[in-house]
């Protein structure tokens, strides 16, 4: 599977975007306005191994709700990201078998060193 998950509305998701130059045969979802699925996220914890890593601790609602302050378990994470868009660690790359998740300088360059091989 060769897919990014990002947010259309996300600066720093759409440099990303350009930074990388993902060739044509990657799917592009914007999580927005096509919400992340049961099936997705489970094939994201497949490659990554856990739901926390997949999920964004920057989220505004993560400090709303004071979930730092609570002890939340895999599938806490895995239920937080499905009901809010926004709990998930953006972009989200998957380049057949590997997973590239959030924007740090060195994920971004590994995606793109994956992708352009």
């Amino acid at each position: 599977m060769k897919k990014i998950y990002y947010l259309s509305t996300c600066d720093t998701c759409k440099r990303i975007l350009n930074e990388i130059e993902a060739p044509a045969d990657f799917e592009l979802q914007d999580i927005k306005t096509n919400e992340i699925t049961e099936k997705q996220i489970e094939e994201m914890h497949k490659l990554s191994g856990s739901y926390e890593s997949l999920f964004s601790k920057r989220a505004r609602l993560y400090k709303e709700r004071d979930l730092k302050n609570k002890a939340l378990s895999e599938e806490d994470y895995k239920a937080l990201i499905l009901e809010h868009y926004t709990f998930l660690k953006r972009p989200v790359i998957i380049n057949d078998q590997e997973i590239f998740i959030g924007n740090a300088k060195k994920n971004v360059a590994a995606a793109k060193a994956s992708i352009h091989g």
